[in-house]
């Protein structure tokens, strides 16, 4: 059987040697909650009566189950080897992202446990090795009732309806055992300066790092451009490199050519090597780019330049991996097909993404505003839970320059009360805070959607454009886009665009939810926003809807609702299995009727 997704799964965090443990493991599921109990985690063998494809949920076709039906405990187990050469040192096991809590153990010594369903964790497994044939198990539980969970679009029902998907449960991003020394690098931060040509250099080292050198190699374009060797003392290590100042100069270039755009997506690659004299203990590579965003009169600011986003929902589903993609190809195929209708970037919606596509979005040149699922109550768990998750995402995913902003909160989802309730308003408030507190290269949006409270971009959804008989509706919705009062005052959702206290105070104004134009391929049934029958109405319709954005005085920027079908969803411009609804030149034509003349 074909094993899925071979590729290194860490981009950013590059080491030669390890091993994919995805393919083919032992499974079982666990209704009665027994297998703790009866000791499943040491290798009862008849208990495991199913096999999975990892790093598929058991709820997808990929799997090999394809069981959408719920079962809260679900247990796997698979058997590898340590390569001979591999030892004298420590052995670490990843887990891409596991949905939602994870037990593991190694031949039957639990070497740890993590809750979280959407970033990675690892473990030291060396001290539960005996040699030989090693065994690894997994608990797994996704208790379908608790409603503190941040689980987004994955329904609680187990059929999906209206805009709630099929469940993702137990592993679903690739599982792999890397070797590491001892003195090792642990964690890597790059904080790019562009207006004084700098990039800022903050990583941490575990083991016995005193007296020993950590040699760091900066290249552009294959040109090395930074020498470094830095005399370790203490386990945290922070370094600013000048990379433009002489180079300018030297190479020819001006500044503005090294950094970052959607355009031009010029990336730097490092070498980072741990010495202790002359043997190498750790090496990494990984890359950066030299990117900034801020806002400034009204409108979001690309490396100190107005830049006018044209963004696409992408909600990261697949027909046969669910929330996996069945391979990095398909990563990488969404982005170019996204850039090929003349998108600059997209907004994640509800999902971590795999690092993959951000890895992708940056060499390809795509920005990215990335979110978490969010909680469906409000209560002391579900905001310990969410603070939990996006202290990992930010430390996963600071380094790419891709992602230019951060999506807390969306809908008042998890926050109901908002527009009135001091208590959720302050959560809202703690996010925005927290989330500068950690990142401070990126925008925050505190509530995506409506009843915003403090927030570096206004974002607006509104789909109430009509349809082309709706004339009176559409002219309503027009008239709504066109002036910043006439914007700040529509209840698009009978809800007002602020929460109560707060009120626009000049950040720029986006729509960042509408159209959703509902156009059925095949005998699928399904719903959107509007209908049509046919591609030339599909055209006709997304030209209409479009005309109203851009004949704005206020908006800079969009997000179209969505880039692919997603289940009972027909509303995107490409089919659930990517097949594009109409001639995709023809979307990118009216994309690019806004020209930076209009700013």
């Amino acid at each position: 059987m074909k094993t899925y997704r071979q590729e290194y799964p860490r981009p950013q965090f590059v080491r030669d040697n390890w091993i994919n443990l995805n393919g083919t493991w032992s499974f079982a599921f666990d209704d009665e909650g027994v297998g703790s109990q009866e000791r499943w985690y040491a290798h009862q063998a008849d208990s495991f009566d199913k096999e999975i494809q990892v790093p598929f949920a058991y709820q997808t076709k990929l799997s090999g189950i394809e069981d959408p039906s719920f079962h809260d405990t679900v247990w796997y187990k698979r058997e590898f080897e340590v390569p001979k050469e591999w030892h004298g040192q420590n052995i670490v096991l990843h887990f891409g992202a596991v949905d939602y809590r994870a037990w593991v153990y190694v031949n039957g010594q639990l070497v740890g446990s993590h809750e979280g369903g959407h970033i990675n964790f690892l473990f030291d497994i060396t001290d539960s090795l005996k040699g030989g044939r090693e065994t690894i198990v997994v608990k797994v539980e996704d208790p379908s009732e608790d409603e503190t969970i941040p689980r987004g679009k994955q329904f609680w029902l187990e059929e999906s309806a209206s805009i709630w998907y099929t469940r993702t449960s137990g592993i679903w991003q690739t599982v792999w055992i890397e070797p590491v020394s001892r003195t090792r690098i642990d964690k890597l931060k790059w904080t790019p300066d562009v207006d004084n040509g700098r990039v800022k250099l903050d990583t941490e080292l575990a083991g016995n790092y005193e007296g020993k050198k950590l040699e760091v190699e900066i290249s552009y374009k294959g040109q090395r451009i930074v020498e470094d060797s830095i005399l370790l003392h203490e386990s945290f290590t922070s370094r600013i490199f000048d990379l433009y100042n002489l180079k300018i100069f030297r190479t020819g270039f001006h500044h503005d050519g090294w950094n970052w755009t959607p355009e031009n997506p010029n990336l730097f690659d490092v070498l980072m090597t741990v010495k202790d004299g002359s043997q190498v203990l750790d090496q990494v590579r990984t890359y950066f780019g030299m990117r900034k965003v801020h806002t400034e009169n009204g409108m979001v600011y690309l490396n100190n330049k107005p830049y006018y986003q044209k963004l696409v929902l992408d909600q990261g589903y697949w027909a046969d991996g669910l929330l996996t993609a069945p391979s990095d190809e398909d990563l990488k195929k969404d982005i170019e097909l996204a850039k090929e209708m003349g998108f600059n970037g997209c907004r994640k919606h509800q999902k971590t993404e795999d690092p993959r596509f951000l890895y992708w979005a940056d060499q390809l040149g795509f920005l990215v505003w990335g979110e978490c699922a969010a909680a469906a109550s409000f209560n002391d768990q579900a905001v310990a839970r969410l603070t939990k998750e996006w202290i990992e995402i930010i430390e996963r995913d600071y380094n790419h320059p891709s992602i230019i902003a951060w999506v807390p909160l969306n809908e008042s989802w998890g926050i109901p009360g908002v527009r009135a309730d001091h208590h959720q308003q302050h959560h809202s408030l703690a996010m925005y805070h927290l989330l500068h507190s950690l990142d401070g290269t990126r925008l925050v949006i505190s509530n995506d959607g409506w009843e915003l409270t403090r927030t570096d971009i206004c974002a607006i959804h509104n789909y109430n454009h009509g349809s082309e008989q709706e004339r009176e509706k559409y002219e309503k919705y027009k008239e709504e886009l066109r002036m910043k009062e006439s914007i700040l005052a529509s209840m698009p959702a009978k809800r007002n665009i602020y929460a109560n206290g707060f009120s626009h105070q000049g950040e720029p104004i986006l729509l960042t939810e509408y159209g959703g134009i509902g156009f059925r391929i095949g005998e699928d049934e399904g719903w959107g926003y509007t209908s049509v029958a046919n591609e030339e109405e599909f055209i006709n319709d997304y030209q209409r809807i479009m005309e109203a954005v851009y004949q704005s005085n206020v908006l800079h920027g969009y997000c179209y609702t969505q880039l692919t079908d997603v289940e009972q969803e027909i509303n995107g411009i490409l089919t659930y299995d990517r097949k594009p609804k109409c001639d995709l030149r023809k979307i990118r034509a009216i994309n690019d009727m806004w020209h930076s003349e209009t700013i």
